[in-house]
């Protein structure tokens, strides 16, 4: 078990291995839930996007879909999404 200090703000740092055990980096979320018997819940937020978001992703604006080759050349060259 752990055991945190609450500043005179009622603020509480999580300690670098604790974020580490949640798998959370800077800049991502934690969510809090309260429980019964004045317990709390901490975990990693969820992504808040669905794998829908993700869909014609590599779709070009005019013309077909990138192939597996040029896929597969892109990532070689490590072009960051520039065609």
């Amino acid at each position: 078990m752990s055991t945190l200090t609450v500043t005179a703000k009622g603020q509480v740092t999580l300690r670098k291995d604790l974020l580490t055990h949640l798998g959370v980096q800077p800049g991502e979320q934690i969510s809090v839930d309260k429980l019964p018997d004045g317990r709390i819940e901490v975990k990693a937020a969820q992504p808040a996007g669905q794998i829908t978001d993700v869909f014609n992703f590599l779709k070009r604006k005019h013309g077909p879909s990138l192939s597996i080759e040029e896929m597969n050349k892109i990532a070689a060259k490590g072009w960051a999404g520039k065609r």
